[in-house]
């Protein structure tokens, strides 16, 4: 059985060395004891970003409750973002911390959001700018001028234009050849111009996988070598990122950054969910969601609930919180802008995610089973957050936070099984002048990147 509608067909690509990162990398390759999977610079990098922004904008924003199943397109004409402003897109991006973000330049519609010559249903066959608009184009500028890191999305699982579902022509049961065939040639034609025009991509996105070339798949592997050999690839050929299951933007508990196999975590859910501790690929997990209940696309108001704030900071716990990156969603209205009340909520939720998280009350580093934090006075907390230094791989199984609490006695504030790269809990305020980190169990000497304590409390 292949999962249903995010899966994934190749093993962890490499990448290359990226600032910052040379002296983990060369402490990991000294590290005599790290005869386990760790990640390539690239995923500890990536990893390194926690939070980034998706951006759905498609022709369902001109048709709501549109789906390529119908077999009947939109009419081209209706695309017509007459305001459009991409600057303003990557100002909600921002406005999370996020430090890159994914546009869906071609979603399940087929509709061609740049200048494409594969056939004839995109911004060229609209009136829109006379059908010389390039919203791919703007969306990688306004990234650059932002310093936010541009991933693009392109489907080759669904085509409307194509009638084609889980990648198979004959709306998805197959049965002709030559038509499947044109198709997957065509699909190569449509990544060639989208990773060979707009430069470095940081993150390439395959909705649904892709069938494999003998299935009558795209050959897409020599592509991403040619063109975007440093990219992060979530799902489809040469995989290095996986999705974790869902798409409320949580990850289950633990979560951990390895799996068995690609083929394991394709047919056994819990590998999306939690991975396995014990896996042979680093394969860390995306949490992508929406901003809007259940709604990918912009829907008129009131059809979708904005989630709260303490929804969205749930939301960040449960990703960042427990190993993974976030991925969260923003649908532009049919102008082209990200809709005022979504942009509020969004710099609400940065705002939210700064004032806990930016400064702690005292941070430290170490290795071995015991890392010990001295407040410069006692101090009441509330949070800790714990990262591994993972470019020697994830190596703690369990551990237990102390307080050292009036009466010069320790307290148990928490305990977990996985820290992975980022780890947040939050307990009972608690007044304390020392933190202590137990490493209860290991698989090689624990690396602790960091051990952080807050207080969060707006009381």
């Amino acid at each position: 059985m292949i999962l249903s509608r995010r899966r994934f067909l190749s093993t962890a690509a490499g990448g290359v060395a990226l600032g910052g990162l040379t002296r983990r990398i060369a402490a990991a390759a000294l590290d005599s004891r790290t005869e386990m999977p760790t990640p390539t610079p690239l995923q500890l990098a990536w990893q390194d970003m926690e939070v980034g922004m998706f951006f759905h904008f498609d022709m369902r924003t001109y048709q709501p409750g549109w789906r390529f199943k119908d077999w009947t397109l939109p009419d081209a004409n209706l695309y017509n973002p007459t305001k459009l402003d991409t600057d303003q897109w990557i100002s909600a991006a921002k406005a999370i911390g996020a430090k890159y973000a994914v546009f869906v330049a071609r979603h399940a519609s087929g509709f061609l959001q740049w200048q494409s010559d594969c056939y004839p249903y995109g911004v060229r066959q609209t009136t829109w700018r006379d059908g010389k608009g390039d919203v791919v184009q703007e969306f990688v500028d306004s990234c650059h001028k932002s310093g936010i890191l541009p991933g693009l999305y392109a489907t080759v699982a669904s085509n409307g234009y194509w009638e084609v579902s889980r990648g198979l022509v004959n709306r998805g049961e197959g049965g002709d050849p030559e038509r499947q065939s044109n198709y997957a040639r065509n699909c190569e034609r449509m990544l060639a111009e989208l990773w060979s025009r707009y430069g470095p991509l940081a993150e390439i996105w395959f909705d649904g996988g892709a069938l494999s070339r003998e299935e009558g798949g795209p050959d897409l592997i020599p592509l991403l070598k040619k063109y975007q050999p440093n990219a992060i690839v979530f799902q489809g050929p040469a995989a290095s990122i996986r999705y974790v299951g869902n798409e409320r933007g949580m990850a289950d508990y633990p979560c951990w950054a390895t799996v068995p196999s690609i083929e394991a975590a394709q047919t056994d859910k819990e590998m999306l969910d939690r991975g396995d501790p014990n896996g042979n690929v680093w394969l860390p997990a995306e949490c992508d969601t929406t901003v809007r209940d259940r709604n990918w696309f912009w829907k008129p108001d009131g059809e979708e609930a904005l989630r709260t704030l303490d929804e969205l900071m749930d939301v960040y716990y449960k990703s960042v919180g427990r190993n993974c990156n976030l991925l969260l969603n923003a649908n532009p209205d049919p102008d082209g802008l990200v809709p005022q009340a979504d942009f509020q909520r969004y710099v609400e939720f940065g705002r939210e995610i700064r004032r806990r998280f930016s400064v702690p009350l005292a941070e430290t580093s170490g290795t071995g089973n015991l890392v010990e934090l001295a407040l410069k006075r006692p101090a009441t907390i509330d949070h800790v957050t714990i990262m591994e230094d993972i470019a020697c791989g994830e190596r703690v199984r369990a551990y237990q936070i102390e307080g050292l609490v009036p009466g010069n006695t320790w307290k148990q504030l928490c305990e977990g099984i996985s820290i992975g790269h980022k780890r947040i809990q939050q307990f009972e305020p608690v007044e304390t002048s020392k933190v202590r980190l137990r490493l209860t169990a290991s698989v090689a000497e624990p690396r602790i990147r960091s051990l952080s304590v807050f207080s969060c409390s707006t009381s």
